[in-house]
């Protein structure tokens, strides 16, 4: 028997005896009186009053160690909450539940899944829950069934080791993000760092250079100007005319691809008809366009999307000329956004070509398949969550 039970047992037999003495004393004291007989009377009331204050001295012994044991028990109970949360992963948190609940309740403990039946009819069930979603039960049996204080302090672990799960696991999940995150912000220092050196590279083998010969022929204008050579001086001029115009055209081209302005100014659909148009003249492509949904993105999921729509584009186009480029856009239920181009070009063999692509959309919390198309091309799906389009 337990202790907790015997020391109950104890105590109302104590009790059941000091009530007894009072009622014999006030018994005895009642015979005095009816017989005239007042030192039995006194003798009665004297025992009577002598059980009457060991009874209140035992309540209030009996009283105290009920608070005692309680407190002992609480104790007991935080120091097994603390070691549960000591676990470092759900497993571990799990095992620990087991290991306390065996030393708290003298029980066989074990884990029920949430679809288990219970092992014994006399079993006590306690739920593990998490958001009001029910992941197993921990299972105590032993010969005597709990009773309900221990009913409640198995529940408070059991909650309490739900909530160390939860913990637990998005922690976890956190980990996971924050590694993510760190991945990506190199990987975005990276690409900073290629775009600027590519910048660099473009401006000075092209408007740079072109600049420079301009600057050159202008000079050979000038001399001929001097030494009276006008016919000559008016071809060059003509060719340094030329080739400004050329600078000016891939300086203002270098400017559209990073950002056009029709992006800023019109918004995004108008800048993607801006860019089908401009590369189905250059190519003679027939460019389909249904991208309406995308005038509802944040500013930066609409910057993102249109870099790498207009990057899958020069893909199909460096991979073979294709004769039809589809590009999509279509808001889901969940506010979700996708983004389709497809294209009837050569098939991709080469995942790697989509690396861009791919970072392009990791920024924005989205994620990209490459799929054949179904006229024998590439088709690219590209799906951005809700909070990320709509931020």
């Amino acid at each position: 028997m337990p202790w907790r039970l015997r020391f109950a047992k104890r105590s109302s037999t104590r009790a059941a005896a000091l009530v007894g003495v009072v009622a014999l004393g006030a018994i005895v004291s009642v015979v005095g009186l009816a017989l005239s007989s007042s030192g039995l009377a006194f003798a009665g009331l004297a025992v009577a009053i002598l059980g009457a204050g060991s009874f209140a001295l035992h309540l209030i012994v009996t009283e105290r160690r009920r608070h005692e044991t309680a407190e002992g028990e609480l104790e007991a109970l935080v120091e097994s909450l603390g070691r549960i949360a000591e676990g470092l992963d759900p497993d571990q948190v799990l095992e620990h539940t087991l290991r306390e609940a065996r030393d708290l309740f003298g029980a066989k403990a074990s884990l029920l899944a949430r679809d288990d039946t219970p092992r014994s009819d006399t079993a006590a069930l306690v739920p593990l829950n998490i958001r009001h979603e029910r992941i197993g039960a921990l299972q105590l049996v032993r010969a005597r069934p709990l009773d309900r204080e221990e009913i409640a302090r198995a529940t408070l672990l059991a909650d309490f080791a739900s909530r160390a799960v939860e913990n637990s696991r998005l922690l976890a999940e956190a980990q996971v993000r924050e590694a993510e995150r760190a991945r990506l912000s190199d990987q975005l220092v990276i690409a900073e760092q290629e775009e600027r050196r590519r910048l660099a590279l473009f401006l000075h083998d092209g408007p740079v250079q072109s600049l420079a010969g301009i600057s050159l022929m202008l000079d050979a204008v000038v001399e001929s100007l001097a030494a009276d050579r006008r016919d000559e001086a008016d071809q060059v001029l003509r060719s340094a005319l030329e080739r400004h115009r050329d600078t000016i055209r891939s300086l203002r081209d270098l400017s559209f691809n990073i950002e056009p302005v029709v992006l800023r100014d019109q918004g995004f659909t108008p800048a993607v008809r801006a860019f089908a148009d401009q590369v189905g003249l250059s190519n003679g492509i027939q460019i389909d366009l249904d991208v309406e949904a995308g005038e509802s993105l944040a500013e930066n999921a609409r910057v993102g999307l249109y870099q790498i729509i207009r990057e899958s584009v020069n893909q199909a186009l460096r991979r073979g000329p294709p004769t039809r480029i589809s590009i999509g856009v279509t808001l889901g239920d969940d506010g979700s956004v996708e983004t389709v181009i497809s294209d009837d070009g050569a098939g991709e063999r080469r995942r790697a070509s989509y690396d861009e692509v791919e970072e392009r959309a990791r920024t924005l919390s989205g994620h990209v398949e490459v799929e054949a198309g179904q006229d024998g091309g590439t088709e690219v799906r590209v799906t951005l969550p809700s909070y990320a389009a709509h931020r």
